[in-house]
């Protein structure tokens, strides 16, 4: 049985997490090359050990939510980063960095890094943004619930919700 404090940090860590993946992710192009600002250092809250500052539940804002173009069956995208190359094809596996969030208020409820699989084992939205992708790439993919997880929803995500994910596409990985 874990504590309360290794409870504590585990959440600390998967927050952490999220919030790196996220910033790999919304970067924008040549972000690595100019030097980032500092932000003042605010001390830590010492009253527990439990006081917890960061946000429990990561929440991506409206502006990162909208696509700008539309594909086949209801699928909008919006091209963050072009990549150059060859795009997937439905036999392919590929290998993708990936944050998942509602359309509806932006919450978190997945994400990935150096994930692969075939690009037929996903919802069909996600199958088809990736389809138009080639490596490299970063993409905003806004998928309707009828290419998500339809009427039922699954897990987290709740019935008839529409989906965004951004994707980095690193490599695809051909059938032999």
């Amino acid at each position: 049985m874990k504590s309360s404090y290794g409870v504590a940090m585990s959440t600390i860590f998967r927050t952490l997490s999220a919030c790196a993946a996220l910033a790999l992710i919304a970067a924008p192009v040549g972000a690595a090359s100019r030097p980032a600002k500092k932000p003042p250092m605010k001390a830590a809250p010492t009253a527990s050990p439990l006081a917890i500052a960061l946000p429990l539940k990561l929440i991506i804002p409206p502006r990162q939510r909208l696509c700008d173009t539309a594909a086949a069956e209801g699928l909008r995208y919006k091209v963050l980063r072009p990549g150059k190359g060859g795009m997937p094809a439905a036999s392919d596996r590929v290998q993708v960095h990936y944050i998942g969030y509602l359309a509806k208020d932006g919450e978190v409820f997945d994400q990935g890094r150096d994930v692969t699989f075939a690009v037929t084992r996903v919802i069909p939205g996600f199958a088809d943004g990736l389809k138009l992708m080639t490596p490299g790439s970063i993409y905003r993919l806004c998928i309707p619930h009828t290419l998500g997880y339809g009427e039922e929803g699954s897990g987290p995500i709740p019935p008839s919700a529409d989906l965004v994910f951004q994707v980095e596409l690193v490599a695809i990985n051909p059938q032999k």
